[in-house]
């Protein structure tokens, strides 16, 4: 038994971000102007003439060999129909990423009988979840309630299991079968067939 919620804080994980310093600027901002450049498939000299930047000025931006004016990066960005920020921003979300086994953030309790891993990237912020649940055949594992508005959508993969929140009665799922519910109320997850049970939940958390 266990009041353990599934939560990425269980690995440690450094999430520090080293913050740009001001030498850093024009490397950022050449780097991102040439990735978008060519992103859109414009050369220096279209993108000189949409802008009214001389291609000299941007070749020199992209080499990070001049720092742009606020009202010249104006112009780029309007050209390329980006906002100022883009330009200027010092990381961005990788279009595809893989979460190896190996380095998933695990949560395990109740000495290994229930296991939750998390199959979304580390380090983002965002207000969803989403894990691979694991219990142990005859376990029964319960949580605690969790912040209000926050929505859990379990469906299971393997076996059989039986859900109850608090006040209602409890549902019984089948492989294949999913459930929906506010997770602000106390609820149980438990296992009672012999054999491991395998589901995935999907956290979504409350509206801001």
């Amino acid at each position: 038994m266990s009041t353990a919620e599934p939560e990425e804080r269980d690995v440690g994980v450094d999430a520090s971000i080293p913050e740009a310093t001001a030498r850093d600027v024009p490397v950022i901002v050449g780097s991102n102007l040439r990735r978008l450049r060519k992103a859109q498939g414009l050369s220096l000299e279209r993108l000189a003439e949409l802008s009214g930047v001389s291609r000299a000025m941007l070749g020199q931006i992209e080499t990070a060999k001049s720092v742009p004016t606020v009202s010249l990066l104006w112009r780029v960005a309007d050209a390329l129909g980006v906002p100022v920020a883009t330009l200027v921003a010092t990381e961005r979300e990788p279009t595809v990423v893989v979460v190896s086994r190996d380095r998933a953030s695990v949560l395990v309790t109740s000495e290994g009988r229930y296991a939750a891993r998390s199959l979304s990237p580390a380090n983002r912020q965002r207000s969803t979840g989403f894990f691979e649940l694991t219990i142990a055949g005859g376990h029964r594992e319960e949580f605690q309630p969790a912040q209000i508005g926050t929505r859990h959508n379990l469906v299971v993969a393997q076996g059989r299991l039986t859900v109850a929140v608090s006040g209602d009665a409890p549902t019984t799922l089948e492989q294949g079968d999913a459930i929906a519910f506010e997770a602000s109320n106390a609820y149980v997850i438990e296992n009672a067939s012999s054999s491991q049970a395998t589901a995935y939940l999907v956290v979504v958390g409350p509206t801001p």
